[in-house]
């Protein structure tokens, strides 16, 4: 039903863009309501009640949701925002926001050198794309305008890269780890979201929990920064991987984000029932969180304590073996007459999807109210996982409206409000006057996700109508030429 209007949304009024009689999902979690959403420029002014109003641009929200644009907060978009600044992938979901820099790997601050290890290979443009400085990135996307806004974590690996003189397999030296947090502090005053690090790679492995709290203590001196981790290991230590994550973030005090947590392989099968209940003690006394993707299977580089986990193996693309690209490893490996890890060796650098996750996993921390929404998707690449052009619509779809896994308004807040608090996003994430006009119109009885591991590129059905910072960008599930997105980092003192 309608929300009553106040005094002042009853008069005559005219406006850029009015939004008229959508069911508002508002972000907060709240129940929804039927509004107009009025904009000018970059702003929402008015939500209510709006009949007497007049718009530029007048949108029919009738049998429409509208939300806050989705945030997806574990991307791999670094890169892609200025390489493909349309950004068709996210915007076609619903995705106005991405927060960069996972995993460990960021295109700033970042002096690029050749024979990186695992995962920089994985990511296009990494040698083209980067900048030494967050300052130098920001200004690269803001002239760039991509589609969709941009906040960037600091990476581990890259700073390691940067700092460390030859290999990267051994701890970093005093010297070398005041270079990275000298470089960290730069970037968290320049406008990165925090700091995120890959545990579970060679870039990053042979780092010690004390090499990590040093750094991490760094983002805890900064407000709103966060602390964002791919564990040690996902696999069979799960468990002790992820008391290592709350260790570390309590060590430094700052706020912990476990990223696309899961617990891959058959053996560990059942184990987020200990892994949720370790977070849920853990939160009665520290800031934590997590994201998660809506697949049972996971993306990465192809390396072969990751294909140990997984009885299926997809290979995305090789670059040695380009032909390779869509083909099962064990079927490679038959035809090659050899083991997997030595036709992973043969195939190296290249990248995989892993069938390694159990559904009743996945929906169980999907359900938890501290998890939210990110895609971790890698754009630019051969046969890329179906989540980088499905997550946000699959979780609306599927689980949402299909499964009842959680209320539509529920599964909003994951994307929007929560993600928006937890990376101090301040102007978006909630459909009220004075936030940002980054707003999503979909059809709740529609909506869906059409990637698969078959044919992974295809658009999602449902997401009508997609505004950024008030830029009509998609209109009637088509893609305009209208570009709004920025950088949104906070210059911190």
């Amino acid at each position: 039903m309608w929300r009553t209007p106040l005094p002042s949304e009853r008069e005559e009024a005219h406006f850029d863009v009015l939004i008229r009689g959508a069911e508002v999902i508002d972000g907060s979690g709240a129940a929804p309501f039927c509004a107009d959403i009025a904009v000018i420029g970059q702003d929402i002014v008015r939500v209510g009640g709006l009949s007497g109003a007049t718009a530029d641009h007048v949108i029919d929200g009738k049998g429409l949701c509208a939300a806050p644009g989705f945030i997806d907060v574990h991307t791999h978009d670094d890169w892609a925002v200025l390489q493909t600044p349309d950004m068709a992938c996210k915007i076609t979901q619903g995705v106005t926001t991405v927060v960069a820099g996972n995993c460990g790997i960021s295109a700033a601050p970042f002096v690029p050198k050749d024979n990186l290890p695992a995962p920089f290979g994985i990511v296009p443009g990494i040698l083209e794309q980067s900048s030494e400085t967050v300052a130098d990135y920001a200004s690269r996307v803001d002239r760039a305008t991509p589609a969709v806004n941009v906040h960037l974590l600091v990476g581990h690996s890259t700073l390691r890269a940067s700092a460390m003189e030859g290999p990267l397999d051994r701890p970093a030296s005093g010297a070398e780890i005041e270079r990275m947090a000298y470089r960290l502090d730069r970037a968290l005053k320049e406008g990165a979201a925090g700091f995120s690090t890959g545990l579970d790679y060679p870039a990053a492995s042979a780092a010690p929990m004390e090499e990590v709290v040093t750094l991490a203590r760094v983002v805890g001196a900064h407000e709103d920064a966060v602390y964002t981790t791919h564990i040690r290991d996902e696999a069979d230590q799960v468990i002790e991987a992820v008391q290592e994550a709350l260790d570390t973030a309590k060590g430094a005090h700052v706020p912990l984000l476990l990223s696309h947590h899961k617990c891959a392989g058959a053996r560990n099968f059942g184990k987020s029932t200990t892994t949720l209940a370790m977070i849920d003690k853990a939160r009665k006394s520290q800031d934590v969180a997590m994201d998660i993707y809506p697949y049972n299977a996971s993306s990465s580089a192809l390396l072969p304590h990751f294909a140990e986990a997984a009885p299926e193996v997809l290979v995305i693309w090789s670059t040695p073996h380009p032909d390779c690209g869509g083909r099962m490893l064990d079927d490679i490996a038959e035809d090659w007459g050899m083991t997997r890890n030595e036709a992973i060796a043969r195939l190296t650098p290249a990248a995989a999807v892993y069938f390694d996750m159990d559904e009743a996993d996945v929906q169980r921390i999907l359900a938890h109210p501290a998890s939210m929404i990110g895609s971790d998707g890698i754009p630019g690449t051969q046969k890329p996982h179906p989540r980088l052009w499905g997550t946000f619509p699959r979780v609306l779809g599927h689980y949402a409206r299909d499964l009842g896994l959680m209320s539509l308004a529920q599964a909003v807040h994951k994307m929007t409000g929560m993600s928006a608090a937890r990376f101090g996003i301040k102007d978006r994430g909630l459909i009220k006057p004075g936030m940002k006009a980054d707003i999503v119109l979909f059809d709740p009885k529609t909506v869906i996700d059409r990637a698969d591991f078959q044919d992974s590129e295809l658009q999602s059905e449902g997401i009508a109508h997609v505004l950024v910072n008030g830029q009509h960008t998609l209109e009637n599930g088509h893609q305009t030429t209208m570009r709004g997105g920025q950088f949104l980092g906070q210059t911190r003192g």
